[in-house]
């Protein structure tokens, strides 16, 4: 009788965990992924890609509204929750099936139901049944983390019933300053809701470049969103339909939905971990991991949002293929987490990648800054007030190019690729040798020729 069932036991069917089974099976292992939801896990069912497809369809009422300027004449224009909620369960489904077709074609067998650590080697499903494993990945991701309770925290709703709301609300409470809050409050008000953000902080986007945080401000307030800064909410009423927020600073608003954003945890209760010796990080609650992915059980592996490292699909997917490379491909592949590009889908949108200017500055002894902000060619002929920001933080020693922030359209498909400059550490210099594509909102980056501030770090005394 063999001594394991599988060479690999994947806990969690998500993009992490599906890259890894794919990877692994391709190397010859014998796979086997357990999924209790649905296959594609957060980012593909109720994250990155219906959250996608939901500010694309909200950023229509921008269009129809700015084609005046360009001679359009558009019949008054009518939207319909219920059709988009259908077309994009539609295509959700569709990419389910794909997913599941892909792990199934690698040669991996999935298991629909939850399975929980038994021991290092062992994992027991909710149907009964023990696998014995060579080796366990767990990739279970995370989920929405309200908080500390609150009186009413049963009528608040999270980004996950976001996308299966039966209608869509005429007013809505978003509490939460961060990516998934401020996507939301930029789909919901340029779907037609009146939207009230309430964040803790002195101001949004937290751990952003300073510049962003407040051009993202400016533009999300002049579009009509409310932004609450300094408060919390203390309690929410329900009276009928219709809900009371009470905040910490004494005021009330009055909606038809409360919505909180306010972080995501790592899914890590109730899977056995303690039973199995798996260690917990102590500084982000996430499952504790070395630069390889392993546990604190040799036999055990972590991969995605459950380690709390870095919160993004493209990381997740990252370290579940240098996993199975490593373990299952005799390759040693370390994930090399400096320089991930990073993309708010607000409206407008962000897309940064490298040092803020104040960790720059924390790090380096002279900072140089170029920066700009101007009226994209598009707003002169529609007459929208707005304005794109791009700015470079470069190292005054090395001329090297530290990071680049943009707040615009496009900004994420701009930045996707000027990270590949950023990660082949190209210099100020490079950006000035490449010659600027015309007209685009991007070229510049490469045609800002003037240090607009300089840093210099005293030596101290």
């Amino acid at each position: 009788m063999a001594e394991f069932d599988v060479d690999l036991f994947v806990i969690g069917g998500g993009s992490g965990g599906v890259r890894a089974a794919r990877i692994a099976a391709g190397y010859g292992a014998r796979v086997m992924v357990a999924e209790e939801y649905r296959m594609g896990g957060t980012c593909v069912i109720r994250g990155c890609v219906p959250k996608k497809l939901f500010v694309i369809g909200s950023h229509v009422r921008q269009e129809i509204a700015d084609a005046a300027g360009f001679g359009w004449t558009i019949p008054t224009a009518t939207f319909d929750w219920k059709t988009l909620i259908a077309n994009k369960d539609k295509e959700i489904a569709r990419l389910e099936a794909a997913y599941t077709a892909n792990v199934e074609k690698s040669g991996a067998r999935i298991v629909k139901t939850r399975a929980v650590l038994e021991d290092a080697h062992t994992v027991r499903l909710a149907t009964g049944e023990t696998i014995r494993a060579k080796y366990i990945l767990i990739a279970t991701g995370g989920a929405p983390n309200h908080g500390t309770p609150i009186p009413g925290i049963e009528h608040v709703i999270s980004s996950n019933e976001a996308f299966h709301l039966e209608e869509l609300p005429r007013r809505i409470v978003i509490q939460g300053g961060g990516y998934i809050a401020l996507e939301f409050a930029c789909i919901f008000a340029n779907f037609g809701s009146d939207v009230t953000v309430v964040y803790r902080g002195d101001n949004i986007l937290r751990g952003f470049d300073e510049d962003v945080r407040k051009h993202v401000r400016a533009e999300m307030e002049k579009e009509g969103i409310t932004i609450l800064t300094g408060c919390t909410v203390a309690s929410v009423d329900k009276h009928g339909e219709d809900y009371t927020t009470h905040l910490s600073n004494g005021s009330s608003i009055a909606s038809d939905k409360v919505m909180f954003a306010i972080g995501r945890h790592p899914a890590v209760a109730n899977l056995g971990l303690e039973k199995a010796g798996v260690a917990i990080n102590p500084r982000n609650g996430g499952i504790a991991v070395d630069a390889f992915s392993q546990s604190s059980v040799p036999s055990i592996y972590a991969i995605g949002d459950v380690t709390h490292r870095f919160n993004l699909t493209p990381v997740a997917i990252r370290e579940g293929h240098a996993f199975a490379d490593t373990v299952f491909g005799g390759k040693t592949v370390r994930v090399d987490h400096a320089d991930i590009p990073t993309a708010v889908f607000s409206q407008p949108e962000v897309g940064t990648v490298g040092l803020t200017e104040t960790q720059a500055r924390e790090l380096y002894d002279r900072v140089d800054i170029y920066k700009t902000s101007f009226r994209p060619i598009k707003a002169t002929m529609s007459g929208r007030d707005t304005r794109v920001l791009m700015k470079l933080v470069v190292d005054g020693a090395s001329d090297r190019v530290l990071g680049c922030h943009i707040v615009g359209d496009m900004a994420a498909e701009i930045t996707q690729a000027v990270a590949i400059a950023v990660k082949m550490k190209a210099t100020k210099a490079d950006f000035d040798a490449t010659v600027a594509l015309h007209p685009s909102a991007a070229e510049e980056l490469v045609t800002m020729r003037t240090v607009t501030e300089r840093h210099v770090r005293q030596a101290a005394e």
